[in-house]
């Protein structure tokens, strides 16, 4: 993956990727069936590279201003360090995601997909987006990536910074 240098300098000291839900690992669609019933979809890829960012001593951090039990169950599928729901301020719990987590904002990626996560994305070392973000996020993000929420954007966003840290080689011995 050929990436301007100005983004490789900003990811190689990412050590937490925090992550809004809705519009970002889920296509922004929420269904509720006629018993009052929420669920969403899940991109199986996305899971699978914050997988292998654990494997390598990420972390991974769900940040969210709905609740949702769909989003408790998937996090725990795949062991996210934190979850935070139903915030409304954002910034105040990304500091202290920062403060629990003992990193400063070089060390954190952020990814939205609109304008409620502009706080958190234009102080984060690295600020990521979907394909089919807001305008005003698309036009500050650092990165933007080729799929448009649920659709892998988190796979490839996951991809790229095991990539830039030089450890994707090592991804690619266990499954050749």
């Amino acid at each position: 993956m050929s990436l301007p240098e100005s983004i490789r300098r900003r990811v190689l000291p990412v050590e937490v990727l925090i992550m809004d839900v809705d519009g970002v690992l889920t296509d922004g669609r929420i269904l509720i069936d006629d018993r009052g019933i929420e669920s969403k979809s899940f991109n199986v890829r996305d899971g699978h590279g914050l997988k292998l960012l654990k494997r390598f001593g990420l972390k991974t951090v769900f940040l969210t201003g709905r609740h949702s039990r769909v989003v408790s169950i998937r996090a725990r599928e795949l062991n996210i360090d934190l979850v935070y729901q139903r915030c409304h301020d954002k910034l105040s719990a990304y500091h202290a995601i920062l403060r629990r987590l003992s990193l400063t904002d070089t060390q954190a990626a952020y990814i939205g997909d609109d304008i409620v996560d502009l706080p958190v994305l234009t102080r984060v070392g690295f600020a990521a987006t979907v394909a089919d973000a807001d305008r005003e996020v698309l036009n500050m993000a650092h990165w933007v990536s080729d799929y448009p929420g649920g659709s892998g954007a988190v796979r490839q966003l996951c991809q790229m910074i095991l990539q830039v840290k030089g450890l994707w080689p090592d991804v690619m011995r266990r499954y050749r």
